[in-house]
């Protein structure tokens, strides 16, 4: 079964080792320098730089509708032979969306709430980033319910950095 695996920028390389990762995705401020870890091939990497914001602010690169579709894209060409890890800075708010956006993407069918409870239950500081997730919710016509989901998870609990964790695609 494929598995999506959360982690920050400190424990990237030990997450991906741990895990048998095929696949990485980096959300992460456009500046900051990544090594991407041993085994992973260079097409396998997807950097989207982008700064931990929900409204424009000067200095920073707001998300947008083409980061999205850059990781959708991505996420629909992974093969899910192994796993793959989502990263940011603090492995709690760019990567944890990450996660629930892949989610809702690659299985259409589960519902948005479920979903939110269970990345709720495998990380209780995950805070997805918002617009991340709102412009996720209309590129997949989940009409709402996909922003309403994380919503009613509210803000995770209060951390410097997040513990890995683990999202089941099924």
């Amino acid at each position: 079964m494929p598995t999506l695996h959360v982690s920050s920028l400190a424990r990237l390389h030990e997450t991906v080792a741990s895990v048998g990762a095929s696949h990485v995705v980096t959300l992460i401020n456009v500046n900051t320098v990544v090594e991407r870890p041993a085994g992973i091939l260079p097409e396998r990497h997807l950097f989207i730089g982008m700064s931990d914001i929900t409204a424009p602010l000067d200095g920073h690169v707001l998300p947008d509708e083409d980061h999205v579709q850059r990781f959708l894209s991505f996420i629909r060409d992974w093969d899910r032979a192994a796993p793959i890890v989502f990263h940011c800075w603090a492995g709690i708010s760019r990567s944890t969306a990450a996660a629930y956006i892949a989610t809702c993407a690659l299985r259409p069918q589960r519902d948005e709430a479920e979903i939110a409870l269970a990345l709720r239950s495998a990380s209780p500081s995950a805070t997805p980033n918002a617009r991340l997730v709102s412009i996720a919710d209309q590129i997949l016509g989940r009409s709402g319910r996909m922003t309403t989901a994380i919503e009613s998870i509210g803000r995770g609990a209060d951390a410097f950095e997040g513990t890995p964790f683990r999202i089941d695609l099924d």
